[in-house]
């Protein structure tokens, strides 16, 4: 898998650590899933109406499921094909690209078999139009300032293009200067205290492009600490008073990339997954706070699980079975 894009290395990676899902339990977040997908084809968040966004992780879920059919493939195409992919931002794009992918692998149509030959060099130049002089990416070009998240999904864009960051010394430079005393990363460069997610963008760059040495890794590693719960769920920084889904998953994924294990209890990170973001009726919501699923949360809800793959012991099998 060593020259797939990142995105598509994940979603294989989550889908077999998945495998051991029992059929009912599977088929419950699935028709939480579907039940979000509308009748042009897209999925709607919290607001209603279609985006772009969220079917992404409708469409990555139901990947991560087997669940999604080349039917259902078919019905997202034709939902992207109402999107000019020359118009769109980066987040909106790179969401654009990977369902791209994601449609592909399940046996659909290619939503750009029409497009132009040149069509991944004329997505880079506009990607280009982004970049900053200290080595980053921006969301927009006016006005605008390097940010962590957006730089990595540039890179990922990138990859779905099938080619490679330009200048990556450099990229790699800005991600270095994100770092802060407290081991992390932060999103913009006037924070001082760092967040897991920014974290967890940073650090897989720098593991992409084969640059977490041991001091890094003890770096990463004690900031993970710092933010990790009694659940060994995730915090999005050291002042959070309550972990979440999505801090806890990209968390859990960087400890893994890094091979810092220790920072992971399976047992109890399945059951806090189970007791505080499962939904019996289907889906995952975003914290213990929260009071309603989601399409993108239910995606990292499902990544968690994915990560932590079967349970090894019969103690873990009973609390993975354990009200289910």
């Amino acid at each position: 898998m060593a020259g797939l894009p990142y995105l598509v290395q994940l979603a294989e990676r989550l889908a077999s650590g998945l495998r051991y899902l029992p059929l009912e339990r599977r088929q419950r977040h699935r028709d939480f899933l579907l039940s979000k997908q509308l009748p042009d084809g897209g999925f709607t968040g919290r607001e209603g109406g279609a985006d772009l966004y969220y079917s992404s992780f409708a469409v990555r879920g139901l990947q991560l499921l087997g669940e999604l059919t080349p039917e259902i493939a078919g019905r997202v195409r034709q939902y992207m094909l109402a999107f000019d992919w020359r118009t769109l931002g980066v987040i909106d794009l790179m969401n654009w690209l990977s369902m791209s992918a994601m449609i592909q692998l399940a046996g659909g149509e290619d939503p750009l078999a029409a497009a132009p030959a040149d069509w991944p060099e004329q997505i880079a130049a506009r990607l280009e139009l982004l970049r900053m002089k200290d080595g980053g990416y921006a969301k927009a070009t006016e006005g605008a300032t390097s940010s962590t998240y957006h730089t990595f999904m540039v890179y990922l864009t990138y990859q779905l293009l099938g080619k490679s960051a330009p200048r990556p010394n450099a990229l790699v430079q800005f991600i270095y200067d994100r770092q802060r005393d407290d081991g992390g990363f932060v999103e913009i460069a006037p924070m001082k205290r760092s967040g897991t997610n920014p974290t967890a963008a940073a650090c897989a760059i720098l593991h992409m492009q084969g640059r977490v040495d041991a001091e890094l890794r003890e770096d990463i590693a004690a900031f993970l600490v710092d933010v990790r719960t009694d659940e060994s769920a995730y915090l999005a920084n050291s002042r959070i008073p309550i972990a979440d889904g999505l801090s806890t998953f990209t968390a859990v994924l960087t400890a893994q990339d890094i091979e810092v294990h220790a920072l992971v209890d399976p047992p109890i990170l399945r059951l806090y997954v189970e007791k505080q973001l499962e939904l019996p009726t289907g889906g995952f919501r975003a914290a213990e706070w929260d009071t309603l699923a989601d399409v993108e949360y239910t995606f990292y809800g499902l990544g968690i699980l994915g990560l932590l793959g079967a349970p090894t012991t019969l103690e873990e099998r009973r609390q993975s079975n354990h009200e289910h």
